[in-house]
Parts: C-alpha cells; sequence; structure tokens
C-alpha cells in the first residue's frame, strides 16, 4: 500500500508537465521513480525534483521561441533604425545644401584659352605637334 500511495505522489508531480513532455518521457520517467522508490529514495523526494522541473519545463520559453524573438527583435531593430537612418542620409546641412544648389546655378565663364587642335605638318621638325 505504501509503494501505490507513493507512485500516486508521483504521478501527480508528472502531472504538471506540459503534454507534449509527458507523452515523450512519462513512461521513463515513472520507470525511474519507481527504480528509484524502490532502492530507497524517498518518493517526496522524486516528488519535489519533477515539480521543480515541471516548473522549469513550463516557465521557460523554448529555444526555437526564443531564437524567433530574438530574430524578429533584431529585425524590428534594423527595420525601425533603417527609416531614420534614410531620412538622415538623404538630408543635408540647410546651408549646404543652398550653396550647393547656387553654385550649380550660376553659369559657367566662357574658356579663355583658344581650342586647340592637331596642326597640319608643314614643314619643321618630324613629329613635332607644333610648328616651331
Amino acid at each position: 500500500m505504501p509503494a501505490s500511495r507513493s507512485m500516486r505522489l508521483v504521478t501527480s508531480a508528472l502531472r504538471c508537465y506540459p503534454q507534449r513532455w509527458r507523452s515523450r518521457y512519462g513512461d521513463e520517467a515513472t520507470e525511474i521513480a519507481t527504480l528509484l522508490i524502490r532502492d530507497g529514495t524517498p518518493a517526496w523526494s522524486i516528488a519535489w525534483s519533477y515539480l521543480m522541473g515541471a516548473a522549469r519545463a513550463r516557465l521557460v520559453t523554448k529555444p526555437r521561441r526564443r531564437l524567433g524573438a530574438t530574430v524578429g527583435a533584431l529585425l524590428l531593430a534594423a527595420g525601425s533604425l533603417g527609416v531614420p537612418l534614410a531620412l538622415f542620409s538623404s538630408s543635408a546641412p540647410a546651408n549646404a545644401a543652398s550653396a550647393a544648389h547656387a553654385h550649380a546655378a550660376r553659369p559657367r565663364p566662357a574658356v579663355a584659352h583658344p581650342r586647340r587642335t592637331a596642326p597640319q605638318h608643314r614643314g619643321g621638325r618630324a613629329g613635332a605637334l607644333w610648328p616651331t
């Protein structure tokens, strides 16, 4: 009779685990608890250990969710930083922008030097570009 009472305590503790965990590890955990009780480990100690494990399994987020949340946060941060960076990078200081537009609007002076063309050969040294 005490063994069944001890096992009820352990199975009650195992029921605190999520269903997914119980379907995967429940039989093995029950078997381990049975062997430990048979070896003299107090049932309350095993039940306490299982309760603490169940609390961790319920409270700690799963690695996939944590990774997904991290990636999502990084994408959100990158997107939210991208908008202000795009706004700041496209705008120059007001005085620099007006000076650049004023400079572009000014007409350029005519070229002061004559247009150079290759002269035709009129005697002089062979291979010389300009007459001597």
